[in-house]
């Protein structure tokens, strides 16, 4: 376990007198804009993952992109680390502080800057929190289609960072195919332009690579998003099933049969009771699992797909398949699974959310996995998920209060991320690597591969200062984790060790 008093961070800096830089920072930023007291800089001592806490020298809170290129000025003349925050919602300690860093906060630059209703884009700063793109779009009948759970607080900034995804990514994609451009400024204050009108342009894609970059390479400033029509009509259908393994098999057969949902979702009983006891949406608790299947377009398209689902369900063994009876049960049942993460709360005093990917074919032999490892650790598991992209996000419950629960905790969640390996998939679906994953990435990636990230981050990053010790494993690291076999008499990556 990580906590303010013990960060182990791989990259090593030279201590920076903080008075310079609280000094230095006050030269080029204006009243009220860096906290410098312990008792405020709490506040911004951990993401979403509490249970990872740091506290950095300074937090600057910049309004312009002016004020934030000044910063990382400062910060790269005097050789800070500079972690850069959103809203603080990420599940994976992408946003913890480093030991002695700037923390720059961009939740002030929060304006939507222009919304283009004919070319159907919205151009806005990176701290607009995501559901506020929609509700300005709402007028011109447009909406922004990535929606994660914490749309209500998240910013833009932070889901281009983790390449966020959401309910509805099935059919509207992630972050990074609803982008139209990125502005970027790098450690040494450089302004970037990635993207522009044009749906392509040559040269490498560098607004992709950014997307999901986690804050190693560059700053966003700004981000212009694509927008979508609004669906003329939408309507979800709630499935039953007695097993867990039938869930998981109609998930796959609906895909097979060439149906795309807009959104997909599953829920194991653990789940869905505490969701309906927190939210009460109606959802059967005697049931194993349920699936949400929410379909939009046409009216018409809309009706013959459902029955071709219920028909899919059915067929899987659904002991009960309805279809939600207007607009406000629509909104209820997805209320439910939106807010299946904090009735967590009603089960155990703590929960570890993880965040893994596979192939949407083997969702049943996960989730008995899944389970088998849930006993063998001691620790229940909630199974919430994006079923239809095949993103886990199993919950694990336990108590920090109890001496070894957030280490056993963590040793579960690792052995999970790993099985998503196994089994073709991957580490993480949305809510990036940061400080959480950084182990199992040796489990994911081979020597060639993690050279290449390092040779990147130097592209962008040549000081290694921009969000330093998340994402990227070191050398040692893997092998210290036991997942990188090097051989005798060589070294790799020892040209990176000030990373």
């Amino acid at each position: 376990m990580l906590d303010q008093f013990d960060i182990a961070l791989d990259p090593m800096f030279p201590p920076v007198d903080r008075g310079r830089l609280i000094s230095a920072l006050s030269e080029v930023l204006p009243a009220g804009a860096l906290v410098t007291k312990t008792e405020g800089m709490r506040v911004y001592e951990s993401d979403g993952l509490a249970a990872y806490r740091g506290l950095p020298a300074v937090v600057a809170l910049p309004r312009d992109t002016g004020e934030v290129r000044a910063v990382l000025r400062t910060c790269a003349r005097l050789g800070v680390p500079v972690v850069a925050r959103g809203a603080g919602t990420g599940l994976s300690g992408g946003a913890l502080p480093s030991p002695g860093c700037v923390l720059l906060s961009l939740s002030r630059m929060s304006r939507i800057l222009a919304i283009d209703p004919d070319a159907r884009t919205a151009r806005v700063q990176p701290g607009v929190r995501n559901l506020a793109i929609s509700e300005a779009a709402a007028p011109y009948g447009l909406f922004y289609a990535p929606d994660p759970s914490s749309q209500l607080a998240c910013s833009i900034g932070g889901n281009v960072a983790e390449n966020a995804g959401g309910v509805h990514c099935l059919k509207y994609g992630l972050t990074v195919h609803n982008l139209q451009a990125l502005e970027i400024m790098t450690l040494e204050g450089e302004g970037l332009t990635l993207g522009g009108e044009a749906l392509d342009a040559p040269g490498f894609d560098l607004m992709a690579l950014m997307t999901g970059s986690e804050g190693l390479l560059a700053v966003v400033t700004e981000v212009t998003v694509r927008l979508l029509p609004s669906p003329s009509h939408a309507q979800v259908m709630l499935a039953a099933f007695a097993d867990v393994r039938q869930a998981g098999e109609a998930v796959a057969a609906i895909i097979a049969a060439g149906i795309i949902p807009a959104g997909l979702e599953m829920m194991d009983r653990l789940a869905l009771t505490a969701a309906e006891e927190h939210t009460h949406a109606g959802y059967p608790t005697d049931a194993a699992a349920i699936l949400l299947c929410e379909l939009d377009g046409a009216e018409d398209d809309i009706a013959e797909e459902l029955e071709r689902v219920a028909a899919i369900c059915e067929a899987a063994g659904a002991v009960q398949v309805r279809v939600a009876r207007d607009e406000s049960e629509r909104q209820l049942f997805w209320a439910g699974r939106k807010g299946a993460f904090p009735a967590m709360g009603r089960l155990a005093p703590d929960y570890y959310c993880i965040d893994g990917t596979i192939p949407r074919r083997r969702l049943p032999d996960v989730l008995e996995a899944i389970g088998r490892l849930s006993e063998e650790h001691g620790l229940a598991v909630a199974n919430v998920f994006h079923a239809g992209d095949g993103n886990l996000h199993p919950l694990i419950l336990y108590d920090a209060n109890e001496d070894g629960g957030i280490e056993r905790a963590e040793a579960l969640g690792g052995k999970i991320l790993e099985l998503c390996v196994a089994m073709g998939g991957t580490i993480t679906g949305e809510h990036g690597v940061g400080r959480e994953k950084i182990n199992q990435m040796c489990a994911q990636f081979g020597s060639a591969e993690i050279e290449t990230f390092f040779a990147i981050k130097a592209a962008f990053d040549p000081a290694g200062l921009l969000n330093p010790g998340k994402a990227i494993p070191t050398p040692a690291r893997c092998v210290e984790h036991g997942a990188m076999h090097v051989h005798a008499g060589k070294a790799p990556f020892a040209h990176l060790d000030r990373f």
